[in-house]
């Protein structure tokens, strides 16, 4: 056993301390810059100029600072000026003889930012930006104008080349100016700055701090001709994150006339934040968030309580107006999913996922975001019934919508491991293709035995259904999910629901609504109607969607018999066929299963005799068209959606089209 711990014979390209490299000052990040950039390309490459205009705009936010220019030149020369304090220069205490400038550019884990007062929110944290910027470049200057005195520098890959130099005095001018070219050892001779995408980020970090001016400026040959950026522009928007999010959303029809937006101090003294929410209708959103200026595409904790805030705020809401259900249904992927969301944090002493702060996970960002932005949220929907009600409703929609697809996966994979049965109340065509054949909805059993015996068995298929079917214009998703009638529809048509649509899928040539001629069978018939129009609106595009027209009616003298629609089909027969000739009898049926099944057949199914009513919605592009269908879905929206004090006024205003009411 000792045996196997005696040391054994040395070989060749053994590993012994000799071994161990020690990388000193800025080496480390020429050998892995990808540590602390992210890669070497071209976002990369960018991300040296995002340094130190966050360093700018550190100064601006701590209130030292108010114009910043970025200059893009020949040879990607990249020059980032500011007003502010200016880089301390006087000799740093742990390093006697070096300036404070100079360990700045030179070593990781220096600055002003790790505590104390120079910085109560800053975007530079970890001390390594402006070196990491050093040591990858291929040669950098710095100025700085600080007490009435111009210091100057000159670097190269991360090491002096000169001296800390006075240049000497200087009047009405302070601050920081930093020029520098990016190494080609590291990044390559092809890889050059985009003036676009740096114009971009001038104008975000503008937007995100409004009290602060950004001066672009870019030579003319870098632009290409059919890019838009401009050589030159002072940007500068004093209302913030709500001017951007305005001209963003310009052209764009939203829920609310207006967008939610506002800015608060956070509790304890640790920051404060800016947002500016809007949601559009097309449902094309966005959630861009910034903490301390610093752009955090993989979200975070700041986002989390924004969501938070926003979702519980209403739901609170929905219960104050009696929606309880709807309240419990929502979730942020409704209130958010679908918005258009600017968020800016500035927080102290944030915590960051990696060098490159793509994702905010300060623990405290949630509470202390939610609590800022709930109630300023809540008095935006008490102040505005008209914004709050139409933004529950859009919500609503997106809840019903995420519930269906749910649905619809679950669908998808019961479909997967077994075949799909046909509900069992559906009596079949015995024709195994769409092509040709029919399906009669019809209304209760009675009436399904009586069309069930008049049909063509080969091309005519019967689905009777219980009572009325559920409005789903008003109908959460969930109960629309649990309603075992539209159940039942929707999986003897078999061709899906809204986006899982698929018009080869539908096992009928025609969908016929067959109801009887009565109020009740209108009603049904619309019910019937609204839930084709909002869960297969193709159906009816396709020209798929009939009424039937049965009898309310039947005239007979002597040996012949006649059929009547309704009562004014009635009294014209009367007036005409039957004038002067006697008495007729008249009978009139109490429905379709009060019907014989010849006589349903004869007057409502047979193709050769019956008539029927094509359902149909405006589909071309005239702005006449499109005015069209716009008005039929508000009128559906109008009549059997979720409010019922817009049907109570479409009746107050027709109530004087109303005769012989029977009350």
């Amino acid at each position: 056993m000792a045996d196997l711990f005696q040391s054994p014979p040395p070989k060749a390209g053994a590993y012994s301390a000799k071994d161990i490299e020690v990388l000193e000052g800025l080496e480390p990040v020429r050998r892995r810059p990808g540590m602390y950039i992210g890669g070497t390309d071209e976002r990369a490459l960018h991300h040296l100029v995002a340094e130190l205009l966050d360093n700018a705009m550190d100064e601006a936010v701590a209130g030292h600072a108010s114009v910043i220019d970025l200059e893009l030149g020949l040879d990607d020369e990249v020059t980032v000026r500011d007003n502010g304090r200016g880089i301390p220069v006087d000799p740093h205490p742990k390093y006697p003889g070096t300036s404070a400038l100079e360990v700045i550019l030179t070593t990781l884990h220096s600055g002003g930012k790790f505590g104390g007062d120079a910085y109560k929110v800053s975007g530079g944290l970890h001390g390594v930006g402006l070196s990491v910027v050093n040591a990858l470049a291929r040669e950098l200057s710095v100025e700085v104008a600080r007490d009435r005195a111009l210091w100057t520098q000159r670097y190269a890959r991360g090491r002096p080349l000169t001296p800390l130099i006075n240049a000497g005095a200087v009047q009405n001018r302070r601050g920081t100016t930093l020029r520098f070219k990016p190494d080609d050892e590291i990044f390559g001779p092809r890889l050059r700055f985009r003036p676009g995408l740096l114009y971009r980020l001038c104008r975000s970090k503008a937007y995100l701090f409004r009290g602060v001016q950004i001066r672009w400026s870019c030579d003319p040959s870098l632009i290409p001709d059919d890019d838009p950026t401009p050589e030159r522009a002072v940007l500068h928007f004093p209302n913030g994150l709500s001017d951007f999010l305005s001209g963003v959303m310009e052209g764009r029809e939203t829920a609310t006339v207006r967008p939610f937006a506002g800015e608060a101090k956070l509790a304890d003294d640790m920051g404060h934040v800016e947002w500016a929410v809007a949601w559009p209708i097309d449902q094309e959103g966005f959630l861009n968030s910034y903490c301390n200026t610093i752009p955090t595409p993989e979200g975070g904790t700041h986002e989390a309580g924004l969501r938070g805030a926003l979702t519980r705020s209403l739901r609170a809401y929905a219960e104050m107006v009696g929606n309880r259900k709807a309240a419990a249904a929502l979730t942020a992927e409704d209130v958010v999913g679908p918005a258009c969301v600017m968020l800016s944090l500035f927080l102290r002493e944030p915590q960051f996922q990696g060098q490159t702060k793509e994702k905010l996970t300060s623990p405290e960002a949630t509470r202390l975001l939610e609590a800022a932005v709930k109630d300023p949220f809540d008095h935006w929907l008490s102040a505005d019934a008209d914004a709050a009600r139409a933004l529950l409703d859009f919500a609503l929609e997106r809840a019903d919508e995420r519930l269906r697809r749910k649905q619809a996966r679950e669908t998808a994979r019961k479909a997967v491991t077994k075949r799909l049965r046909l509900p069992g109340k559906l009596t079949d065509c015995t024709r195994s293709t769409a092509a040709g054949t029919e399906i009669f909805l019809v209304e209760g059993d009675s009436a399904g035995g009586s069309a069930k015996q008049g049909r063509d068995r080969e091309t005519q298929a019967i689905l009777p259904l219980k009572g009325k079917i559920l409005n789903v214009a008003s109908a959460s998703a969930d109960k629309l999910a649990a309603n075992q009638e539209v159940k039942d529809l929707i999986e003897a048509l078999g061709c899906g629901v809204r986006d899982h649509y698929d018009h080869d899928k539908l096992r009928y040539e025609k969908i016929i609504i067959m109801t009887d001629a009565d109020v009740d069978g209108a009603h049904i018939a619309s019910l019937l109607m609204t839930f084709f129009f909002r869960e297969m609106p193709r159906l009816i595009a396709g020209g798929c969607l009939y009424l039937a027209l049965p009898p309310l009616y039947r005239l007979t003298q002597g040996s012949k018999s006649v059929y009547a629609r309704d009562d004014a089909h009635k009294d014209k027969l009367l007036a005409t066929l039957f004038a002067g000739r006697g008495k007729v009898d008249i009978s009139r049926f109490k429905g379709l299963g009060e019907m014989p099944p010849h006589q349903l057949r004869e007057t409502t199914m047979d193709p050769a005799k019956r008539t029927l009513l094509r359902v149909t919605v405006p589909q071309g592009r005239t702005e006449e068209d499109i005015e069209e269908a716009l008005e039929a879905s508000r009128l559906v929206e109008r009549l059997m959606g979720r409010r019922p004090e817009l049907r109570f006024q479409f009746i107050q205003e027709r109530a004087r089209f109303a005769r012989d009411l029977d009350i």
